[in-house]
């Protein structure tokens, strides 16, 4: 988290997200999948997976929300610059990708790997 917080106050401080379009695309993307990942980590102690996935994605999704309304507010009402749907709804797209590959990533690493014995 700490390194999305540094590299979000350089993009802001070298206007990242005005210079290259996909910046925003990347960050959203790797946002999403640390607060995956660290959901992943919080309800990983539970045992009935399918209902630990979900609620990773819900917090994915309550998360990715919240930080598009403050980005709305932000850009919207502070700078006068119109509402963008397609970006608010890309955004959250973006988050809930980066936060299903973290659960998937999580899987794939707790999940231990049979060996045939044939």
């Amino acid at each position: 988290m700490f390194f999305i917080f540094l590299v979000d106050l350089a993009a802001k401080e070298f206007y990242f997200y005005f210079t290259f379009w996909w910046f925003d695309v990347i960050m959203h993307f790797l946002s999403g999948a640390w607060v995956g990942f660290f959901f992943t980590y919080v309800f990983s102690r539970k045992n009935n997976l399918p209902l630990s996935v979900l609620k990773v994605i819900l917090w994915v999704l309550i998360v990715g929300i919240l930080w598009e309304f403050f980005e709305v507010y932000t850009q919207n009402y502070l700078t006068g610059s119109p509402f963008n749907t397609f970006d608010t709804v890309s955004d959250i797209f973006l988050d809930l990708l980066g936060g299903f590959s973290a659960i998937y990533f999580s899987m794939k690493k707790s999940t231990p790997i049979e060996k045939n014995t044939v």
